[in-house]
This record gives structure tokens, C-alpha cells and sequence, in this order.
């Protein structure tokens, strides 16, 4: 992706993330007072460069290298805690937190005290009412045999300052509908239990970060951050033909961009457009990628 050595690479990036974040702090963006970037970013290209997939720092670009980074740092997220990692799709490096880091981003929101979710399966009793209009947790009751059961739901509880719970359920219909549009459904197929968490998790924080008052740079990076996981509808031709570039990985070698001729019958593919974090240069357009996490259920 470049002339220069990894290690030249590496501190290139590394200061230009330093830098946009020192600007961004003197701008009101508060890192957790326990946080260290430098830790922090040395984590990510050391799990960059030893990816399963090869190293990333090879693969993709540096604008997107950089700018994955810059979403690692803002939220205040760590390689080394497991609560993000980073996904290639074709030439482009996405971060995508883990179901700890959602946890520990909502944390840093100065309303909230705890965040949990939980998994309802077949044969729990689980009943919800509505108190001055908000949903509320009457009662959950499972047990240790029900565990091997199907999946009929999950929710998640953010807990504020001031004890005040807020819920956020979903059906299992729900949970579906929101893999469905996943640019990856390998993991959510072999991890269920947790994956539904997380999703909950990001449906909850989704609601809740958008109400908040804390740093708007903060906010737009755990959303730009939740959105790095999902298509939009210009997107699903594309996710077929990832599948499918996935199920053959191991039988041929693939040009990325492999010329073909389009029949009259088949339905063009739409360009797929991300909403990134600040660039640090332009970034192109088509994305073709691997699958996240796999062996990852977080």
C-alpha cells in the first residue's frame, strides 16, 4: 500500500493520530483519565500486524489505517482489553468495538452508571410493563437448563447516576433483522448468546448517545463506530458478492477487482458509501472484505 518500511509507516501514523487528537482535546475532548494513546495505539498495530488474515498494515490503506485509529482513541478503547478490533474490507481497515468496549464507551457518558444485557430463552418467564409511558424490567426468571434453549430475545439495562434504569428489549425477529443487515453473519451463526448481547447493546447505545450531552466528537465516533457494522440498502448486492468471494477464498486466487462482463438480466451493483471519521484523505469508493472476527464472539 506504500514505499515506506512498516516502522516508518507506523510512526507516520501514529503521530498524525497523536496530533489530531491533541487539537481534539483542546476542543473539550476528554480521554479517560486513565487512558494512555500511546498504549493504546502500539496495541492496535501490533494486532494489526499480526492479524489472522495477514498483516492489515500491508493491506490497507493508510488513510484508513489512521483513521480507525483515531476512532480507537477518541472512545478511549484498547486491542489489549479486547474491546475493539479491526476488520479489512478490501483495502479499507474499519475498527468495530467488542461487546466490553460498547460497555466501557457508555461508561464514559456522564449519565451512566452501569450497563448489562441479558439473554432470554425458551421457558424463561419474562414480563415487562410501562411505567409513565417507559418500558421497565416486572421480572426475569430462567434457569441453568433453559441455557441450552433457543434464543426468543435479549435486553440490555443502562443504569444512571441517579438509579434510573433504562431498558431496551428486543425479539429474536428484532435481533434477526438487525444481523440481516451485518456485513458479516458467520460470527452472530457461531457465537448466538453473545452477539445477541451485543447487539441489544448497540441498539440501547444507539438510543441513549444520541440524547446525551457529553462531547460531540465522542458521540459521532461511537456512532460512525456502531454504523462501521451495517449496510444500507445500496449495500446488500455487494454483501452477496462478499459472501461468495468468502465461500471461494480458499479454491483460487481473486483479482479485487475482477473484470466481468454484466448480463442484461442481472441487477447492477450499487456503490457502497461509508460515513467515516474525519478523513485524513480520500478514501475510494468500492469495498470488498473479509469477514470480522470470527473466531471472535466480542
Amino acid at each position: 500500500m506504500t514505499n515506506q518500511t512498516p516502522a516508518l509507516l507506523q510512526k507516520d501514523i501514529t503521530d498524525q493520530v497523536t496530533k489530531k487528537v491533541q487539537v481534539m482535546q483542546q476542543d473539550g475532548l476528554a480521554l479517560p483519565a486513565s487512558y494512555s494513546p500511546a498504549n493504546a495505539l502500539k496495541s492496535a498495530f501490533f494486532a494489526m500486524t499480526n492479524a489472522q488474515g495477514g498483516n492489515l498494515i500491508e493491506k490497507c490503506t493508510p488513510e484508513s489505517i489512521a483513521n480507525s485509529l483515531l476512532d480507537m482513541v477518541i472512545q478511549g478503547l484498547s486491542p489489549a482489553k479486547t474491546q475493539c478490533y479491526f476488520v479489512p474490507y478490501g483495502n479499507q481497515l474499519k475498527m468495530t468495538r467488542s461487546y466490553f468496549g460498547t460497555q466501557a464507551v457508555l461508561k464514559r457518558l456522564t449519565e451512566v452508571k452501569d450497563v448489562w444485557a441479558n439473554i432470554i430463552y425458551q421457558g424463561d418467564e419474562f414480563e415487562t410493563d410501562f411505567d409513565h409511558g417507559r418500558e421497565v424490567l416486572v421480572k426475569h426468571k430462567s434457569s441453568f437448563a433453559n441455557k441450552d434453549n433457543g434464543i426468543i430475545g435479549a435486553y440490555c439495562i443502562i443504569e444512571k447516576t441517579d438509579d434510573t434504569q433504562v431498558l431496551t428489549v428486543m425479539t429474536k425477529k428484532e435481533i434477526d433483522a438487525s444481523w440481516s443487515q451485518a456485513k458479516t453473519k458467520n460470527v452472530q451463526n457461531k457465537f448466538p448468546q453473545e452477539m445477541a448481547k451485543r447487539t441489544v447493546i448497540n441498539r440501547a447505545a444507539k438510543a441513549f448517545v444520541n440524547t446525551s450531552d457529553d462531547s460531540d466528537l465522542l458521540i459521532e465516533a461511537i456512532n460512525n463506530t456502531t454504523a462501521n457494522e451495517y449496510q444500507d440498502e445500496s449495500e446488500r448486492k455487494e454483501a452477496e458478492i462478499i459472501d461468495e468471494i468468502d465461500k471461494n477464498a480458499n479454491s483460487e486466487v481473486l483479482d479485487p477487482e475482477p473484470p466481468r462482463q454484466q448480463k442484461k438480466s442481472e441487477p447492477k451493483v450499487a456503490e457502497p458509501v461509508f460515513d467515516d471519521m474525519p478523513n485524513f484523505g480520500p478514501e475510494p469508493d468500492r469495498v470488498y472484505g473479509e469477514g470480522p472476527g470470527e473466531d471472535d464472539p466480542y
